[in-house]
């Protein structure tokens, strides 16, 4: 019973994680949510709920991957959520663009803030943007991303994919700019 419980607090917190813009399938949260881990601690009241052991959280086309997931409720409402992992791997499908993921060594999400941060060789790949660093953070509200470091250079990196225009395609021998030879 314990162990559903814990998962029933998870239900709440997963879809929380979900930047508003990067708008999931619709259908996803319509899905059952599954967890799965090797071990759980924690409390149902105010205090930290651990998961432990290959979690792995499923929800429609939303699949997150670690190695302990904790969530913290302070006055019976969750205020953060943390995933540690090596890496931990985010992927989900977004309307109308495609697949998302994202890694990183770990991934907090403060509820209160609605900042989302990602530490630790963080990388996210969406369909029209790639952006990596140290330390990646998304403000859900805003849609803001900030960030720091990450490559030799101790720089962040952002590759935008090109826009095509209509009738404006390359020749197939033309190259893209993402091609390399």
């Amino acid at each position: 019973m314990k162990c559903h419980n814990r998962i029933l607090l998870l239900v709440c917190i997963v879809p929380l994680l979900l930047p508003g813009p990067l708008l999931a399938l619709k259908t996803d949260r319509q899905q059952a949510l599954d967890v799965k881990a090797d071990a759980t601690d924690g409390t149902l009241g105010d205090g930290t709920a651990t998961l432990q052991g290959n979690v792995e959280i499923r929800q429609g086309t939303l699949v997150i991957t670690a190695d302990i997931a904790k969530v913290e409720k302070v006055d019976g409402k969750v205020r953060r959520f943390e995933l540690n992992g090596t890496p931990v791997h985010l992927q989900q499908e977004i309307e109308e663009q495609g697949l998302v993921t994202a890694e990183a060594s770990k991934v907090e999400y403060i509820v209160a803030t609605g900042i989302v941060t990602l530490t630790g060789a963080a990388d996210v790949i969406h369909p029209q943007y790639h952006i990596n660093g140290e330390v990646l953070e998304y403000d859900m509200n805003t849609q803001h991303f900030q960030g720091t470091g990450g490559d030799n250079n101790g720089r962040i990196r952002i590759r935008l994919a090109p826009e095509v225009v209509p009738g404006n395609e390359p020749d197939n021998g033309e190259k893209t700019g993402d091609e390399t030879g």
